[in-house]
């Protein structure tokens, strides 16, 4: 699927549709594939981190998941189809897995959060088939013998798609240093959406969502985990957007 550039990166621009259908190619192909999702705070990291935008540049799929980007990429002349976040598309995904037999694998979440997030998913989709979770300690990446030991439980089980839920850019950063050391077929950067398919956390509610002020009911609902980054790191995005205007121009 090509890529655009947007912004520091470069991005599919896709709707729901077209990036399910895209990651169940990537899971019939012959190679090892991982995607990954953008969003104001990812944009932001990118700038600072060139290992996570070489990792972004590279990936088989990347996703717009923030309305603030689908705005400016609008204001830049340059639109962007659809928001495609990892909390929608998953839970479409376990669907579409379940209808087809393909296998998951959940990594990340506290301790006990991705085994209730595979009951969760069992109860709604009797025919889901998740083949493994696993809640890694704080510090792993920084653990050989704990990286070896989740790549190892990946790969005794094989799973057709991995959830990496870890937090960016911990999950951007392992799956680019481990791909060739476990065997998933696609590897897909999933953030926070573990807690949302154990129940932990609820979604904003659909309104909120379409108008861009998901990321406020977040706030209200951990203020003290998300300010700094929603008052203090994320509007960066705005000297941004005008730093990456010339590109457009």
């Amino acid at each position: 699927m090509e890529k655009i550039q947007f912004l520091n990166t470069f991005v599919n621009n896709c709707n729901m549709t077209e990036c399910l259908d895209e990651i169940e190619k990537m899971i019939s192909a012959e190679k090892k594939s991982y995607v990954v999702a953008v969003n104001t705070d990812v944009i932001i990291k990118i700038e600072n981190d060139v290992l996570l935008k070489e990792i972004t540049d590279n990936a088989d799929m990347v996703l717009v998941d923030g309305k603030p980007l689908i705005w400016i990429a609008k204001k830049h002349k340059k639109p962007i189809k659809d928001k495609v976040s990892g909390s929608d598309m998953v839970p479409l995904l376990c669907k579409k897995a379940a209808e087809k037999g393909y296998t998951i694998f959940i990594l990340g979440g506290k301790e006990g959060v991705a085994e209730q997030a595979k009951i969760k998913l069992e109860e709604q989709m009797p025919d889901i088939k998740i083949a493994g979770v696993y809640a890694p300690p704080l510090g792993f990446e920084k653990d050989e013998n704990e990286t070896k030991k989740i790549n190892k439980l990946i790969s005794d089980a094989k799973p057709d798609i991995l959830l990496a839920c870890l937090g960016c850019p911990k999950q951007e950063k392992f799956i680019y240093n481990n791909i060739d050391k476990y065997e998933a077929k696609v590897s897909i950067c999933a953030g926070a959406t573990v807690d949302f398919l154990a129940g932990n956390i609820k979604r904003a509610p659909k309104w909120m969502s379409n108008h861009g002020l998901e990321w406020l009911y977040r706030f209200f609902k951990e203020p003290k985990r998300l300010f700094k980054r929603y008052f203090i790191d994320d509007i960066k995005i705005f000297k941004l957007a005008r730093k990456y205007r010339k590109l457009y121009e």
